[in-house]
C-alpha cells in the first residue's frame, strides 16, 4: 500500500511517488467498494436463507448439482421430474403430503432462489479478483486473505449440501448442530469481507489513539454477539421460538421448569428448545450489557459517534427479537431479526476498526 510522501521528494521523483500513490489510492477504493458489494450479497445472502428456513423450504430441492442446479425447470415434464423427486423425501411423506404443483413452486423457488444467489456471491467475487490481479491492483500482501474468504466460500456450499443432506434421511428436519455451523460460517466470511472492505477503503496504519480497555472492549462485543448469532441458530433448528412467547417471563416464570430434563446437562444447550430459548434471551442481555459498557467506554476517548450506531442497533435488535417472539415467529419479522443481528456485527466491527485503524493516504502536492 501507499506510505506518507516525505518532504525529502522533490522534483521528478516527487511527481513520480505522488503518481504511484494516487493510483495505489485509486486501487485501493476499486477493491474496498467491490468487497463491500460482496459483503453486501452476502447479508442479502444471510436473510435469503432465513426467509428459506422459516417458509419451510430447504429441502425441496433434494439433489445437489453444483453446475447444472443454475437451471431451473423450464417446462411441464422438468417440474414433475423433480417434484416427483421431492415426492419420495421424508418431508412430503410426513408432512407434505397431498402437496400440489403449485404448491411444491412456492417452495422450490425460495431453496432455489437461495442456492442460486450463492453462486452468483462465487461470481461477482472471483471473476473480479482475477481481473484485478491480473492488472496489478492487488498488493501481494492480500492474495492469501483474498484467496482464503474464496476458499471458504466453497467450504460454504459444502456446508449448505450437507445441512440439507441431514433433513434428506428419515427425520424431515435439518440439524441443528449443521444449520448453526452454516449459518456461523456464513457470518465469518461476512465478517472478514467487510472488515478487508474497511481496510481498503480506511486504511490500514494502526493507530493509538484508543486505550487497551477500549481496544478490549470492543473485541469482546464482536465476540459475544458471534455467540449471540449461533446462539440463534439453535434457536432456528429446534424451533425453539415457537414456545414461551411471552415476555419478559416463559410461561409465567422467570426460569422456567425442564431446562435441565436431559442427560448430560450440557446437552440442554444445543437440544432443549426450552434451554436454548432461556440461554438466547440471557445472551441478548449480555449483549445489551457489554455494548453500553463499551458505548460509556467511548465517550471517554473521541469514539463515541462510531459506538452510538452499536447503541442504536442492539436496542433495535432486542425490540425486533422481542416482537418475533411474542408474534410466534412471522416470515417477515423473523427474517427482519436475523438481518437486524448482522446489522449489528457490522456496526460492532465498524466501531472497533474506527478504534484500531486510520487513513495513512496522505497525497501531497
Amino acid at each position: 500500500m501507499a506510505e506518507v510522501l516525505g518532504s525529502g521528494c522533490s522534483g521528478p521523483d516527487k511527481a513520480l511517488v505522488y503518481m504511484k500513490q494516487q493510483s495505489e489510492y485509486q486501487h485501493a477504493l476499486v477493491l474496498g467498494y467491490w468487497l463491500l458489494a460482496c459483503a453486501a450479497v452476502i447479508y442479502l445472502m444471510v436473510v435469503v436463507g432465513g426467509v428459506t428456513r422459516l417458509t419451510q423450504s430447504g429441502l425441496s430441492m433434494v439433489e445437489w448439482e453444483p453446475i447444472m442446479g443454475i437451471i431451473p425447470p423450464m417446462n411441464e415434464a422438468q417440474w414433475m421430474d423433480v417434484f416427483n423427486k421431492y415426492r419420495q423425501s421424508p418431508e412430503y411423506l410426513k408432512i407434505n403430503a397431498g402437496m400440489s404443483l403449485e404448491g411444491f413452486k412456492s417452495i422450490f423457488y425460495w431453496e432455489y432462489g437461495h442456492r442460486v444467489l450463492g453462486r452468483v456471491i462465487g461470481m461477482i467475487y472471483f471473476l473480479p479478483l482475477l481481473y484485478f490481479m491480473v492488472r496489478g491492483m492487488v498488493p501481494r500482501a492480500w492474495y492469501g486473505r483474498l484467496f482464503g474468504l474464496f476458499v471458504l466460500g466453497g467450504l460454504q456450499g459444502l456446508m449448505g449440501w450437507y445441512m440439507v443432506k441431514s433433513g434428506l434421511v428419515d427425520v424431515p428436519r435439518v440439524s441443528q448442530y449443521r444449520l448453526t455451523a452454516h449459518l456461523s460460517l456464513a457470518i465469518v466470511i461476512f465478517a472478514c469481507m467487510l472488515w478487508f472492505a474497511m481496510d481498503f477503503l480506511r486504511g490500514e496504519q494502526r493507530h493509538s489513539q484508543a486505550s487497551g480497555s477500549y481496544l478490549k472492549a470492543t473485541t469482546v462485543v464482536i465476540g459475544i454477539i458471534f455467540v449471540m448469532i449461533m446462539s440463534g441458530g439453535f434457536v432456528a433448528g429446534t424451533k425453539a421460538g415457537f414456545i414461551y412467547n411471552t415476555f419478559p417471563k416463559m410461561g409465567g416464570e422467570w426460569v422456567p421448569g425442564g431446562l435441565l430434563n436431559m442427560m448430560p446437562v450440557w446437552l440442554n444447550l444445543f437440544e432443549n428448545p426450552a434451554a436454548i430459548q432461556f440461554v438466547h434471551r440471557c445472551l441478548a442481555l449480555v449483549v445489551f450489557a457489554f455494548v453500553i459498557w463499551g458505548f460509556l467506554k467511548s465517550r471517554s476517548e473521541n469514539f463515541v459517534t462510531q459506538y452510538h450506531w452499536v447503541k442504536i442497533a442492539v436496542i433495535f435488535q432486542i425490540l425486533l427479537g422481542i416482537s418475533t417472539l411474542v408474534m410466534r415467529v412471522p416470515v417477515w419479522l423473523g427474517a427482519l431479526h436475523q438481518a437486524g443481528a448482522v446489522t449489528l456485527l457490522a456496526t460492532a466491527l465498524f466501531a472497533a476498526h474506527v478504534a484500531r485503524k486510520g487513513s495513512y493516504r496522505t497525497i501531497v502536492t
